[in-house]
């Protein structure tokens, strides 16, 4: 507890979370692509950066490592199959105006990974956790009470960046961030490319068009650019993780989902009625008592925290 805290570690990890706060804003500027061609061509152009880096890195050993262990393998590919639904879904809120619900997803991720936590790995909880819990269902209950329906948005969040995050934690220590998102990117790419092929032969691809408004060399940048942020915010992340404590990590997790929240509030202008803010009130309520908890278990028991999952 008495130790330094790495200050090259602060900047990495909150640089990373940061990004990821901001996404939103870039997305806003790929209209008129919708969210399959987002998350398609976010797939791609990480790959290509992800093989750019390993190159550059000398990382393609690590990487051929990977491939040949099955098990590691298939659980890549589960990784990629949540992790894509988590991209879709995340792109659909931003471009619908649901960004406070992409927040209070990942607002809740910590509550999710706990229960999946007791659920697949046979994890107790304590009495705090289970008082967490309940206040992160009294909220969900406020706040889709107040929309008038089911906050599916938030809890697919929740759900599928949790899974994400079990999974990684089974390979964790044998595949590094970036072989890992190389190999997920390698296993999505079939289906992205024939979806953007799907798209560009019913004329709804705008990757590469022009001579409507909004298309061109800058868009293309943009599409681009998804690639280039998703694998840098996953580097940013690895390297601050690597040189802090884990619960400094898993502090600087609410950074993000606080940037969006703001963003939703001020920029985006979303309707926050009292119930929602009401939600939203009682599900950081719940965090603080998650983390008071955490940091208490963790100096009786430093493993009992729960590692964050990456930024993607």
């Amino acid at each position: 507890m008495n130790t330094p805290l790495s200050s090259s570690g602060l900047a990495f990890g909150a640089s990373a979370y940061v990004i990821w706060g901001l996404f939103p804003l870039l997305l806003t500027e790929l209209a008129p692509a919708n969210a399959l061609e987002v998350t398609a061509q976010r797939s791609v152009w990480s790959l290509v950066v992800c093989a750019l880096l390993l190159t550059v890195m000398n990382g393609w050993q690590r990487m051929a490592a990977v491939v040949r262990n099955r098990r590691t393998l298939l659980m890549l590919g589960a990784s990629a199959s949540v992790i894509v639904i988590n991209w879709l879904v995340y792109v659909f809120a931003v471009e619908t105006g649901h960004v406070s619900s992409a927040s209070l997803g990942y607002y809740i991720n910590p509550l999710v990974l706990v229960a999946l936590g007791v659920v697949f790995l046979g994890e107790r909880l304590r009495r705090a956790q289970v008082v967490a819990l309940g206040i992160a269902l009294v909220a969900i209950v406020v706040i889709g009470a107040g929309l008038g329906e089911f906050p599916w948005i938030s809890l697919v969040l929740a759900g599928s960046f949790g899974c994400y995050g079990l999974l990684k934690k089974q390979v964790g220590r044998d595949v590094d961030a970036l072989t890992g998102l190389t190999v997920e990117t390698l296993l999505l790419a079939p289906v992205a490319l024939a979806g953007l092929a799907l798209m560009s032969n019913a004329g709804g691809i705008t990757f590469g068009q022009r001579g409507e408004p909004g298309l061109g060399l800058t868009h293309d940048l943009l599409l681009v650019s998804t690639g280039i942020v998703t694998a840098g915010s996953l580097l940013l992340f690895a390297a601050g993780a690597r040189r802090l404590p884990l619960f400094v990590t898993g502090l600087l997790q609410y950074i993000a989902p606080t940037m969006m929240f703001a963003l939703a509030v001020t920029y985006f202008g979303e309707p926050m009625p009292w119930t929602r803010w009401a939600g939203f009130s009682l599900v950081w309520v719940a965090l603080v008592v998650l983390t008071v908890d955490g940091w208490r278990s963790r100096a009786r028991k430093p493993q009992a925290v729960v590692q964050p999952a990456e930024p993607v």
